[in-house]
């Protein structure tokens, strides 16, 4: 055998290695962590996506209305504690 033959065999057992060991073990993980995030962010679409919500400008309007329509029964006086 001459140096480049083993040369080469060297190269293809160190390829062989870094493909096996390290490439196809971070593809497959990349595959299942995308597999992942996909199934996550289809039941939080199936269990958030029937809710509609309101545009800001409607909650603050809303908001403003129960505040005109509270009761003085509902109102809660602030006092201070002194130590």
């Amino acid at each position: 055998m001459t140096w480049s033959t083993v040369l080469w065999i060297l190269l293809g057992y160190f390829v062989f290695r870094f493909v096996f060991n390290f490439l196809i073990p971070v593809i497959r993980a990349t595959r299942q962590f995308k597999r992942q995030v996909r199934t996550f962010q289809e039941t939080m679409q199936q269990q958030y996506g029937p809710q509609q919500q309101e545009p800001a400008y409607v909650k603050t309007q809303s908001n403003s209305n129960r505040a005109k329509n509270a009761s003085d029964d509902d109102y809660i006086d602030f006092e201070e504690i002194k130590e």
